[in-house]
């Protein structure tokens, strides 16, 4: 198995720099002939290797586009979302997410299942790969890591060695997410050796997919209509640059569009508006004055007046009223098209999980995080945690086809990325610090707008503060 600094110095030999997802792609494929054919079909005035470099890289669009309409929900459409009826629901649920998630996985590597694997002894010793589902995770006393990994057929425990070069990804690894495991059975045949991870990940030959036509979309995020915290002269300033830019055909919010009545202690204390119904008309009037070309798309969040559960439905009818015709209600998280150009919207609540379980992740750092869930292609791998999730038949929360940008918001602090020709995009929000965010020191970036080129896909950060 080729490690990464053996791929580095061979690049290095060669006078050529190589970038750090060519190193992980070089080590997934585990072919040890695959450096020397990189080099020599690589041109020569290339210093950084990169995957735009690599000829054999032939750049691949998920999915097809059928331009019939500008703007088309694609996942999430108001009423899609499924009740639970049974316990078997969560059977259905998982089941679902394994097969999927780890079919994504076994497209790029061949996989045993662990009972296979331990029944037989040809494979003691031998290097193999198993995909499971991560139950839980825990340190040994000599600080190597034992992660529980299920299948189908079986449990088994995989064994990450702290001088190994993975140890870092295994400790980023979070329950219920789904992943291969590279390595070897022990002798006994009662524990697996994990020497590298692979996750279900955007593929590297993956190219975004760009509008003919020009056009522009505006992406932001909780608003929080009736805080006392909530910035009005900052979002009478962007709707009066809204109204001067003619350019502009989109508007996508991905949640939180009110700060709902009764979500957490004492906010009765915190509000300006105190009645549900009058924060959305109030809400509803500010997308009134709005332009009227504009096609909005909005999106429920953990404060707005729907089930905390995951996948949210859209805002009932009761308060759909109050909003101008030109609003397109979805579910949370939800696909949408631009002008065929995929905007995956999902409020973001389950960041919340994912900063307190991966080391070193943070919410100063949100596209940090978004990182995360596209390497999972997952929004919210861990069940069970601070994101109340809904089980269904279908895990609505895997990122299934890849989108060219992936719109999140919840932690109120700007935060843009590029993954493998995904943008990134956690929008801040329209509400200056409150008195939760100063006790846990979380400085918020408000009144932000980025503005998406849809021919380019190159964002553009306006401060309306």
């Amino acid at each position: 198995m080729l490690e990464s600094a053996e791929i580095v110095q061979r690049f290095l030999s060669a006078k050529r720099q190589v970038h750090p997802e060519v190193v992980a792609w070089i080590r997934e494929q585990n072919d040890p002939g695959l450096v020397d054919r990189i080099l020599r079909e690589t041109p020569d005035d290339v210093v950084v290797v990169s995957r735009a470099a690599i000829p054999s890289i032939r750049p691949e669009r998920d999915g097809v586009r059928f331009l019939s309409d500008p703007l088309e929900v694609l996942a999430g459409a108001a009423g899609s979302s499924d009740p639970i009826t049974s316990v078997q629901d969560y059977v259905h649920y998982f089941r679902d997410r394994y097969t999927r998630l780890g079919g994504l996985v076994r497209s790029r590597v061949h996989a045993m299942p662990i009972e296979a694997l331990v029944r037989s002894s040809r494979y003691r010793q031998q290097e193999c790969t198993i995909i499971g589902m991560v139950i839980e995770g825990r340190g040994t006393a000599k600080g190597h890591r034992i992660v529980q990994l299920e299948d189908p057929t079986g449990v088994i425990p995989v064994l990450f060695n702290k001088n190994r070069p993975d140890f870092d990804q295994a400790e980023r690894l979070v329950p219920d997410e789904v992943v291969g495991v590279r390595g070897k059975l022990s002798d006994e045949g009662s524990l697996f050796y994990g020497e590298q991870i692979l996750r279900p990940e955007v593929p590297v030959s993956h190219a975004p997919f760009l509008s003919k036509e020009p056009g522009k979309a505006v992406l932001i995020s909780d608003v929080h209509v009736g805080s006392n915290t909530f910035l009005p002269e900052a979002w009478d300033r962007f709707a009066g640059w809204l109204h001067e830019s003619d350019e502009i055909g989109y508007l996508l919010i991905a949640g939180d569009l009110v700060d709902g009545i009764g979500v957490y202690p004492g906010q009765e204390q915190e509000l300006v508006i105190s009645n549900i119904d009058e924060q959305y008309a109030e809400f509803g009037r500010m997308l009134g004055d709005l332009p009227a070309h504009l096609r909005i798309v909005a999106a429920p969040g953990n404060h707005d007046v729907v089930r905390g559960a995951e996948p949210q439905p859209a805002l009932p009818e009761r308060f759909a009223a109050h909003l101008p015709e030109n609003c397109t209600l979805v579910e949370n998280p939800a696909l949408v098209s631009l002008q065929g150009v995929r905007i995956l919207m999902y409020h973001g609540r389950a960041m919340d999980d994912l900063i307190s379980l991966i080391p070193g992740a943070t919410y100063e750092r949100p596209g940090e995080m978004m990182e995360e869930m596209l390497r999972r292609r997952h929004l919210a791998p861990s069940y069970g945690r601070r994101t109340p999730l809904a089980a269904a038949k279908l895990d609505r929360h895997l990122i299934d086809p890849v989108p060219e940008v992936l719109l999140t918001g919840h932690v109120h602090i700007l935060g843009l990325c590029q993954y493998r020709g995904v943008l990134g995009v956690n929008a801040g929000a329209w509400q200056s610090q409150t008195a939760f965010q100063k006790q846990m020191n979380v400085n918020p970036t408000p009144a932000r707008a980025v503005v998406l080129d849809l021919q380019t896909l190159v964002p553009e950060v306006l401060d309306f503060s």
